[in-house]
């Protein structure tokens, strides 16, 4: 695949989808060939998720080319698979701004296109959201067909399956299963073992491959036969494949097919789409990072990758490597694990995203990883704890919040020992609304039991990881997708020592106190030194790494000082309410609006935020009339 000079005559003249469906059938191999060079190109300078999109191009050509889209609906699952379908969809000339501030977003979202019929960014809603598209369709004497595209193991949540369940049988329904064998990381579990088995029966696939030779030397002589055929088809496969969970929900089942062959898409989706009377699981077998080489070689890591050289697929440039906030508690928890063998991890297919690769390969049996099921995840490591084992469950702060009940029910209710290890915590940049972890104080902070924490450094996970294992109890550890920003730490910075639920005074002032909690007390310390060069007055700076409880001896001393707090939470039910309420006074404090945060750098957003150390100096200078 030649990628440093992008030539594309035929997605040159496909604008939109009907543009699209006037090609040829021989044209759109090539046509996929130059969507995935376009992807390749744009996501080197931009970053975003590759190897999903990749896989899928032949998928997003082949449903528009067969379906009467935007009127026929196409629901995409998590929704980093589809770049192919934004560039079918009119978005061809924004693709360069692809997840930067003010550009496309990296997932589908109504605002951008109507092609987009519903808002996406976490796995395993797409089938429900289908049903609620075809059950409306239904009552309302609609007539449009409903599609739900679900991959990258999303297949394996807990909500994909609840929703199949419940397909209700809904006749003109369609689910496109986009079976990579990938989530983030490899797909676990008896589902993704159920898909390998359907795909790796040898005796149906020689069948087909048999009927398919004997069709292929027959005239063709209309849809009908192609229809009976495939009815034919689909009655002998179960003689081979006895047990087909989408047959048992009461889908008819179609597959394996090559999911990267977009002529065999075509002819299979014209066929259906014509006499549906029954929904239908079509299960397409796709290579994560189809057509380039770095990707195929390695999935994983181009799942959602940073800019890079399209040539080489290496980083576009070599930076210098700081520590990340997921490094120090992938550190410290594999340290804890080497001394406590009652340390055990859980993850939710997110092994490499929460640095927990090298404790999977130091302790495989002490590792499980559950798939797409965050709920799941939470209670089975409730009942770990209940046997004696400490499980650290690592899941970021967005995908966490999926599990609420469990973490009130079946964690805090039983006051199970269970560390919640919630990775991208506050913003995350350019994945944008969907990804932010901005709500997790909000929804842990009044749960009883529970104890929250945000270190601000490597030396504060490490003690609140190790008070975490001797505690007895839940607790939850909050942390950015960052590297830790020792660079705006001021000289003579006290290490953090002493006992973790008591805050520590970082800097003496009495113009006013800020208290900041994790990644924000640096940002409160250079603030600070910037009133001070400015203004020339002192402002005392607090770390708050408990959360809760608070440290009520603390709070009780600033009776008599302004107070300020920054936290990267939602204002509402965050840090600064508690602490406003705590002593009963108004005060001043940075945090999330209550809104949804668009994409973009961190560094622009904590800019429109007010976040920047320069804004928050010049709020306190305005606030205390400097």
């Amino acid at each position: 695949m030649t990628i440093d000079k992008t030539d594309t005559p035929i997605l040159d003249r496909v604008k939109t989808p009907e543009d699209l469906r006037k090609l040829s059938l021989d044209e759109l191999p090539l046509l996929c060939a130059e969507i995935r060079r376009e992807i390749v190109q744009t996501v080197s300078r931009t970053g975003g998720h590759l190897a999903s999109s990749l896989g899928a191009v032949e998928i997003a050509v082949a449903l528009h080319y067969v379906y009467d889209t935007p009127k026929d609906k196409l629901v995409w699952d998590t929704g980093h698979q589809a770049y192919a379908h934004k560039l079918l969809t009119g978005r061809r000339e924004l693709f360069h701004t692809l997840r930067q501030k003010g550009g496309i977003s990296g997932y589908p979202t109504p605002e951008e296109s109507p092609y987009d019929c519903y808002p996406v960014g976490h796995a395993g809603t797409s089938v429900s959201v289908a049903l609620g598209l075809a059950a409306a369709r239904d009552l309302k004497g609609e007539d449009f067909q409903v599609v739900s595209i679900i991959g990258d193991g999303a297949m394996t949540s807990g909500l994909a399956l609840e929703a199949l369940n419940n397909n209700a049988a809904r006749g003109r329904f369609t689910v496109v299963l986009n079976d990579n064998a990938m989530s983030i990381s490899p797909t676990k579990g008896a589902i993704a073992t159920h898909f390998a088995r359907l795909v790796s029966n040898v005796h149906y696939r020689q069948f087909k491959r048999n009927c398919k030779n004997i069709l292929s030397s027959i005239p063709v002589v209309g849809v009908h036969l192609m229809n009976f055929s495939m009815r034919l088809l689909g009655a002998f496969k179960l003689l081979f494949i006895v047990d087909n969970i989408f047959e048992k929900m009461g889908f008819h089942y179609i597959g394996p097919v090559d999911g990267n062959d977009v002529k065999e898409l075509v002819r299979i989706l014209k066929a259906r789409s014509t006499e549906q009377v029954m929904p239908v699981v079509l299960h397409c077998r796709t290579k994560k990072g189809k057509g380039y080489a770095p990707a195929e070689k390695n999935p994983e890591r181009f799942h959602g990758v940073g800019k890079f050289d399209p040539v080489s697929g290496e980083p576009a440039k070599a930076e210098k490597k700081q520590t990340t906030y997921t490094d120090a508690v992938s550190r410290t928890v594999l340290d804890l694990a080497e001394k406590d063998g009652r340390v055990v991890v859980v993850s939710a297919a997110m092994c490499g995203g929460t640095g927990m690769t090298k404790f999977a390969n130091h302790f495989p049996e002490r590792f499980f990883d559950v798939g797409i099921a965050e709920q799941h995840a939470v209670t089975f490591a409730g009942g770990l704890a209940s046997s004696g084992l400490r499980p650290v469950v690592g899941i970021y702060s967005t995908f966490m919040q999926r599990a609420y009940d469990q973490i009130s029910h079946d964690v805090c209710l039983p006051n199970a020992n269970v560390i919640l290890a919630l990775d991208r915590a506050g913003l995350v940049g350019a994945d944008g609304k969907t990804h932010h972890g901005a709500f997790d104080l909000s929804y842990l902070r009044h749960l009883p039991n529970l104890k929250i924490f945000s270190p601000r450094d490597e030396a504060a996970v490490r003690a609140v990881f190790e008070y975490a294992l001797l505690h007895e109890g839940p607790v939850a550890v909050r942390y950015p997708r960052r590297a830790i920003p020792y660079d705006l730490a001021p000289e003579g910075l006290p290490a953090f020592t002493g006992d973790v639920t008591k805050w520590q005074t970082v800097r003496e002032g009495g113009l006013c106190a800020i208290i900041a909690s994790g990644h924000m007390v640096f940002h409160a310390l250079k603030a600070a030194e910037i009133v001070k060069e400015k203004y020339g007055r002192d402002v005392r700076v607090i770390d708050a790494c408990a959360i809760k409880p608070l440290d009520e001896e603390t709070l009780s001393a600033l009776a008599d000082i302004p107070v300020v707090t920054m936290e990267d939470n939602a204002l509402i039910g965050g840090l600064g309410e508690t602490v406003a309420f705590q002593l009963k006074k108004p005060i001043l404090s940075f945090g999330l609006p209550d809104d949804f945060v668009p994409h973009g750098t961190l560094d622009e957003l904590y800019t429109d935020l007010g976040w920047q150390p320069e804004q928050v100096a010049l709020k306190i200078a305005e606030r205390f009339k400097l």
